[in-house]
């Protein structure tokens, strides 16, 4: 379905509103929010708040990008911002995606083939400026001009791009609008990877312009250098909540959980994502507890960042990723453990388990997701799988599973603990991304939320929907997603609360751990508590 017109011209020409999505254009979802006036709150909206609802480029901005008072501040501005797209092509700025970075730039046919693969354009209505090539296709005017030159911007440049502070705020923005779920470099036949180059944009506004989600950066990554943990927490704090943690778990399972804290010499140092700790305890908990039972030997660390696999710096700054990275691996070093387990976010696993790998080259990874597989077929565990007897489906995390291709070790252990076990389609490494992947789950700036809910969330509701077609619609039967991401949980329960899925449709989600403890025989039944949920 061809997109709806907006030149690069427009792009770069200043205007209250570049483009919005009207909700009558939005993808339609299945029952019960196939009728628009039933989707939340719609029928109640004023002239005002519709407005809102409709989800534009200009007002829901979640970088605070500054408005030059003078042309002289302007000029000093742009001329910044080309001396960050120079450094992007250098190897001494850009140790990380350099490569990759320049075959994206310089080898795109143009067959739009990517454009039916990018669920946010879809679910826009098929909105022009989400198409994944249109940023992209911006950056790269600019890089054949600005770096390349001379020839090159000859042959690509057809006259309708002017470089102001006006584009590049927009092109800054712009790279906050894509999810870099990487769903799109999947499908190019030759591998250009708009989501990367989407996160290269963030990186130079980061890093040369200061420019940043405050979220991912005050919030997240220099938060958690300065207190430990992108949540706030101390390891005062984090200790305090992991007592409260074993001390519910030994009241619901009947089973005595002892959180272990820097054990030298441990076979395992566990890596959580510090969210939860906070936001879903039973996932620590859980792990805790099956790791005992296993008989495996494991230590969390109290140290600064050393409980929080957090690292934001993955969507948006390589600097501050490296700092996370290294910090995770000094304290493994300093525990002396055999090897690092990341626990179930996704972002987690690719920093520290791909980046931060290559980074130090020094301790061994492992994901949870594999760690589990070992654990239940190893025979440690006496599991009964008629305890899990209800709908259950999977969610793919991006990072985890089409950056990394941890595809299978979930599924075995699905297939064998959950008998009502049902894929959600596409699936594996052709699934849709949650809609908060890149840090979007925790961001919530102006009218942001609403448009992560009402857009780029609505392919994966969808999907969930579809799964469980087959399924009482209502919410008498509880039904099941399994979300092995801290982060994919995090939107995932803010799609659920804002469209009323558990009242109307019985969806409940958590993690791929918890369903483990709730088959274990030797556990109380009901571990998993659909009121708790």
């Amino acid at each position: 379905m061809a997109g709806k017109s907006l030149s690069f011209k427009d792009f770069s020409t200043p205007s209250e509103q570049l483009a919005h999505v009207a909700p009558e254009d939005l993808y339609p979802l299945p029952p019960p929010y196939d009728k628009l006036e039933d989707q939340p709150g719609f029928k109640q909206l004023s002239e005002d708040a519709r407005q809102k609802f409709e989800a534009t480029l200009d007002d829901t901005m979640v970088v605070n990008i500054p408005k030059p008072k003078s042309k002289e501040e302007e000029d000093r501005l742009v001329k910044q911002f080309i001396s960050g797209l120079e450094k992007l092509f250098t190897p001494e700025n850009n140790w990380t995606f350099l490569q990759p970075l320049i075959l994206s730039m310089e080898h795109c046919a143009r067959c739009q083939t990517c454009i039916d693969d990018c669920p946010i354009y879809e679910a826009s209505g098929y909105n022009e400026i989400y198409r994944p090539t249109y940023r992209s296709e911006i950056l790269r005017r600019l890089y054949f001009k600005y770096v390349k030159g001379g020839s090159w911007w000859e042959k690509f440049n057809n006259g309708d791009i002017e470089l102001n502070w006006t584009l590049i705020s927009r092109l800054i923005e712009l790279s906050y609008r894509c999810t870099l779920c990487r769903r799109c470099a999947q499908s190019c036949p030759i591998g250009v990877d708009n989501g990367m180059l989407s996160r290269e944009i963030r990186k130079l506004a980061s890093s040369e312009l200061g420019l940043a989600a405050k979220d991912l950066h005050e919030k997240g990554t220099v938060q958690q250098l300065e207190v430990g943990s992108s949540t706030g927490m101390n390891p005062i704090v984090v200790k305090d909540n992991c007592e409260f943690i074993d001390e519910d778990m030994e009241d619901r399972t009947g089973l005595k959980v002892e959180t272990v804290w820097d054990k030298e010499g441990a076979d395992v140092l566990l890596i959580h994502n510090a969210g939860e700790f906070l936001a879903w305890p039973d996932n620590p908990g859980a792990f805790a507890l099956i790791l005992q039972e296993a008989g495996i030997s494991w230590t969390l660390s109290s140290d600064l960042v050393g409980y929080d696999g957090v690292n934001y710096g993955l969507f948006y700054e390589d600097v501050q990723l490296a700092r996370i990275a290294m910090k995770h691996y000094e304290i493994a070093k300093k525990l002396k453990v055999k090897k690092i387990v990341m626990g179930e976010c996704g972002h987690e696993s690719k920093a520290m388990g791909v980046i931060g790998d290559r980074i130090t080259q020094a301790i061994p990874r492992e994901s949870a997701m594999t760690l589990m597989e070992h654990i239940v077929f190893s025979g440690k565990l006496d599991l009964d799988p008629s305890r899990n007897d209800f709908p259950v489906t999977l969610h793919d995390p991006c990072n985890l599973v089409r950056s990394m291709g941890v595809v299978e070790p979930q599924r075995k252990v699905l297939r064998y603990i959950a008998p009502r076990f049902r894929e959600m389609h596409p699936h594996g490494v052709r699934n849709y991304c949650c809609g908060g992947g890149s840090g979007w789950a925790i961001m919530s700036q102006n009218n942001f939320m609403d448009w992560r809910l009402q857009v780029s969330g609505r392919k994966k509701l969808e999907q969930i929907l579809n799964a469980f077609a087959d399924e009482e619609p209502g919410p008498e039967q509880p039904k099941y997603v399994c979300a092995p991401c801290s982060n994919c949980k995090g939107q995932i329960r803010d799609l659920f609360d804002y469209y009323g899925a558990k009242e109307k449709s019985g969806l409940y989600y958590a993690g791929l751990v918890e369903l483990i403890v709730n088959a274990m025989t030797n556990v109380k039944p009901g571990f998993i508590d659909w009121e708790l949920l």
